[in-house]
C-alpha cells in the first residue's frame, strides 16, 4: 500500500555511492519488459512495474543488464492507492544473488508512459531499502513516434521551497541510451531475421537505413528549432549548457559557402557517380556475356538431343525391318512345309 514501514536490507550497497549521470539499457531488458506487458496488461490502460538489475560505474553510468517483473496494482481512478509486492521482490532477489552476484538493484521500471503521483512513493521504497540513488526508467512499449529511443530515465533529488521547509523528492531527467554487448547484438540480429524482409536487396536496405537516420536527424533539428524559438520568445529559461553544446555542434559544421569545400564536394560526388556508372556498365556486360553463353549452351544441348532422337528413330526402323524380314522368312518356311 502507499504507507508502509520498511527495514533497510542487510546487503552492503556501499559501492553504489556514485550519483547516476547516464543510464544504459540493454536489449534483454527491453524484451523482458515488453513480454511482461503483453502477458499482464495488453490492450488495457494499466501499466506494469519491475526491478532493474545491473551495475553503477564510478563515473555514474548505470548499466542496466537485467530485470524482473514485480506484482503491481493501482487504482485507475485514484493513483494514491497502489500495491507493490516487496516480499516477492525479496524472494526474487535472493534467487538472483545465487545465480549472478554481480547484478544488483539499480532502480525500477514501469511502462508509464508518463510519471504518476505514486511513482515517487515507490521510488522512496527502493531508495530506503536498496540503494541511495535509484534510477527510474519509463519504457514505452507502444511508442507513437518511430526512430525514437523508448526509454526515459529519472533520478530523485531533494528540493526545498525555503530553508525552513522539509525537503521533498522530485524527479529529474537523466540521459538514456540503448547499449548491447557482442553476444546481445548477435541475439538481436537472430531475432530480427524473422522481421526482416529477405526479398529486399542490400542496396535497398542501406537506402532505407539512410532514410530512417535522416528522418531521425530531422526530428532532432525540429526539436532544437522549437526549443530555441521558445527561449527567444521568453517562454523557457535559458540553459547555458544546452547552448554551449549547440555552439559546439555548429562549430563542427563544415563551411559550405567557401569555394574549396564546394569543389571538393562536387569532385567527390562525381567520383562516386563515375564508379556507379562503371559498375553498372560492367554488370550489363557480364549479364550479356552470361546470356550469350546460355544461348550457346542451349543450342548445343538441343543439337545433342536431336542427334540422340535421330539415332533412336534409326535404331527403331532397323529393328522393325529386321522383324519384318524374320516374319517373311517364317512365312516362306511355313508355305514350303505345307507344299511338301
Amino acid at each position: 500500500m502507499s504507507k508502509q514501514s520498511f527495514v533497510r536490507s542487510t546487503v552492503d550497497y556501499t559501492e553504489f555511492l556514485a550519483f547516476p549521470k547516464k543510464v544504459v539499457v540493454h536489449p534483454l531488458v527491453l524484451l523482458s519488459v515488453v513480454d511482461h506487458y503483453n502477458r499482464i496488461a495488453k490492450d488495457t490502460k494499466n501499466r506494469v512495474a519491475g526491478v532493474l538489475l545491473g551495475e553503477i560505474t564510478k563515473d555514474g553510468v548505470v548499466d542496466v543488464t537485467n530485470s524482473f517483473a514485480v506484482p503491481f496494482e493501482e487504482d485507475p481512478k485514484d493513483s494514491s492507492i497502489w500495491f507493490f509486492d516487496h516480499s516477492f521482490l525479496e524472494n526474487m532477489l535472493g534467487m538472483f544473488r545465487k545465480v549472478t552476484a554481480k547484478e544488483k538493484v539499480v532502480g525500477w521500471y514501469s511502462t508509464g508512459p508518463k510519471i504518476r503521483k505514486s511513482d515517487i512513493e515507490i521510488h522512496q521504497i527502493i531508495k530506503e531499502k536498496y540503494l541511495p540513488h535509484p534510477t527510474y526508467v519509463i519504457i514505452d512499449v507502444n511508442p507513437q513516434q518511430q526512430n525514437v529511443i523508448p526509454t526515459d530515465a529519472y533520478v530523485a533529488v531533494e528540493e526545498r521551497e525555503d530553508q525552513q521547509s522539509q525537503p521533498t523528492l522530485t524527479f529529474t531527467h537523466l540521459p538514456s541510451e540503448i547499449g548491447a554487448l557482442e553476444a546481445e547484438e548477435i541475439g538481436v540480429e537472430h531475432l530480427l531475421r524473422d522481421v526482416k524482409d529477405t526479398t529486399i536487396s542490400d542496396l535497398a536496405s542501406s537506402v532505407s537505413n539512410r532514410m530512417t537516420s535522416l528522418k531521425a536527424l530531422r526530428t532532432r533539428l525540429t526539436e532544437i528549432h522549437t526549443y530555441l524559438g521558445q527561449v527567444s520568445d521568453g517562454n523557457m529559461p535559458i540553459n547555458h549548457s544546452i547552448l554551449y553544446l549547440l555552439q559546439d555542434v555548429f562549430n563542427l559544421l563544415p563551411g559550405l559557402h567557401t569555394n574549396e569545400n564546394q569543389q571538393s564536394i562536387v569532385k567527390k560526388t562525381n567520383d562516386t557517380y563515375l564508379a556507379m556508372y562503371l559498375s553498372s556498365i560492367i554488370r550489363c556486360v557480364v549479364s550479356l556475356h552470361d546470356l550469350i553463353n546460355n544461348k550457346i549452351e542451349l543450342r548445343e544441348t538441343e543439337k545433342q538431343t536431336d542427334t540422340k532422337l535421330k539415332k533412336k528413330d534409326e535404331e527403331k526402323k532397323e529393328n522393325e525391318t529386321k522383324d519384318d524380314e524374320k516374319k517373311d522368312s517364317k512365312k516362306t518356311q511355313e508355305t514350303s512345309t505345307d507344299k511338301k
